[in-house]
């Protein structure tokens, strides 16, 4: 009985260690929640009983707000959000560092703030940036409620003031973390309007479905989720007006590069952004503007909705458009005011940087909004026109008095003379991230009817028949 015993408390002890052996080696390993990944946002504060003033300017919520954030305000002096240009940094072709932004840049949208701010500023997070003498180191211009308003009520107008009528004490009572619709009442209509501008950027975001965004929709990722902001300083970079890729947002920040179980997908992650394959199509829900002819602008002719406006000439929409696709390494040059245009062919305005032999660049996907602008006839540059305001072109459709205007406050001489550049301009597409089962698959690049354009790229064909590897850049040419 005695040994019996023994042998029992040594058997029962090695079966037990051997089950729990057993299902911790084969039980499956828990798939981390994407919001492991995702930065935890402070404690909402209320701030209903903390704020009982009756404001009657923006001005005088920002002064209640510095009283408690008392850092707050230096840091939004630092953020191009408020300041719209970049400290200075190398731009391509360039000797020296400049600042760039907003400010200073044109676009082939709406062209241009300069000469242009009262209007422009309505998606500024300041008050009163009117005109070239807005103080931008003043703290008392800064918008706070534009950022932190959750009643969805809070509207801007001329200058970035708040409309007649909004009740300020309500919104300043009911401020909170960013939203989608605290960002996208500026990024959502940029260039004039919804899903204008971006491409994966418009209202359809607000209340997405998992289909139309993975992240937003299934998820329901706020924006600042991925765009985290450290002390007012939002992670993200935009090619409109930015050249590098220092505090963007990438994939990896959440993603490992070695998720997907398929060795023929992993051997293409050194050639191609995550984007290629799971931005498949953009503008799924409203068109966006592909193509605007400024030439067009002031003819007396019938307006058509997403076709001509007299304000602003003849436009081409398209709705779940395919990207086209380009190499880039994060980099792109800039088209800055007085450059020369490309005569006889188009200019770009923020080409990107990188080929088929940059071991840095990848092959993304972009929009790339196309058109004709005002130039200088004589001069062979860009111009700046004054297009707002009661002597602007969008009320007199007088193209030379509306340069005269524009010149004056950007101090680049105009000759007399105007015609029209051919333009284009890229837009990354980030957004509108599809389901894993809705991604490209092999046939979509490499059938017959392949969505690439190999020759643009580098290759001498398509590189699944040509001996070249997408993890060997360069290798089939």
């Amino acid at each position: 009985m005695k040994t019996g015993l023994r042998l029992l408390l040594v058997v029962i002890p090695l079966m037990v260690l051997s089950a729990a052996a057993y299902f911790y080696f084969t039980a499956p390993v828990p798939v981390p929640s994407a919001w492991d990944f995702v930065k935890t946002p402070p404690a909402h504060v209320d701030h209903s009983d903390l704020i009982t003033d009756k404001f009657e300017s923006g001005r005088a919520v920002t002064a209640v707000c510095l009283d408690c954030h008392e850092e707050s305000g230096e840091q939004m002096l630092h953020n191009v959000h408020y300041t719209w240009l970049s400290e200075p940094v190398m731009v391509p072709g360039r000797e020296e560092p400049i600042g760039i932004g907003k400010r200073n840049l044109l676009n082939n949208f709406c062209i241009g703030t300069q000469s242009n701010e009262a209007a422009c500023s309505k998606c500024h997070a300041g008050y009163g940036f009117n005109d070239q003498k807005f103080d931008f180191k003043d703290v008392s211009g800064v918008d706070c409620l534009v950022c932190h308003d959750t009643t969805d009520t809070y509207k801007k107008g001329a200058g970035g003031e708040p409309i007649a009528g909004v009740d300020l004490t309500s919104v300043a009572q009911n401020v909170g973390r960013p939203t989608r619709a605290n960002c996208g009442a500026c990024h959502f209509s940029g260039g004039g309007g919804n899903a204008v501008k971006h491409g994966d950027l418009d209202t359809s975001l607000l209340y997405p479905s998992a289909g139309l965004d993975v992240h937003m929709g299934g998820l329901d990722f706020q924006c600042v989720d991925c765009h985290v902001a450290d002390d007012h300083n939002i992670k993200g970079r935009s090619i409109s007006v930015s050249v590098d890729s220092k505090n963007a947002v990438a994939c990896t920040d959440c993603h490992s590069t070695a998720l997907h179980d398929d060795e023929r997908i992993t051997a293409h992650i050194d050639t191609l952004a995550c984007q290629t394959c799971h931005v498949p199509e953009s503008a799924k829900k409203y068109a966006t503007k592909m193509e605007w002819y400024w030439g067009d602008a002031g003819l007396d002719k019938e307006e058509i909705l997403h076709e001509f406006a007299k304000k602003k000439g003849s436009f081409r929409y398209e709705q779940g458009f395919k990207p086209e696709y380009r190499w880039y390494n994060g980099n792109n040059e800039r088209y800055l005011l007085g450059d020369p245009t490309v005569q006889g062919g188009v200019t770009p305005l923020n080409k990107p940087l990188g080929d088929i032999n940059d071991p840095t660049a990848k092959i993304w996907p972009f929009k790339i909004h196309r058109g004709n602008q005002i130039a200088d006839a004589n001069y062979g540059y860009l111009l700046q026109p004054q297009t707002t305001t009661e002597v602007g072109f969008w009320t007199t459709f007088d193209w030379d008095q509306a340069l005269i205007n524009g010149s004056k406050v950007t101090g680049l001489p105009y000759s007399g003379e105007f015609d029209f550049a051919l333009t284009e301009m890229f837009w990354k597409q980030s957004h509108m991230i599809s389901p894993a089962t809705e991604a490209l698959q092999c046939l979509d690049c490499h059938g017959d009817d392949g969505r690439f354009d190999w020759e643009a790229l580098g290759y001498t064909g398509d590189a699944s028949r040509t001996g070249g590897r997408f993890s060997q850049k360069g290798g089939n040419q």
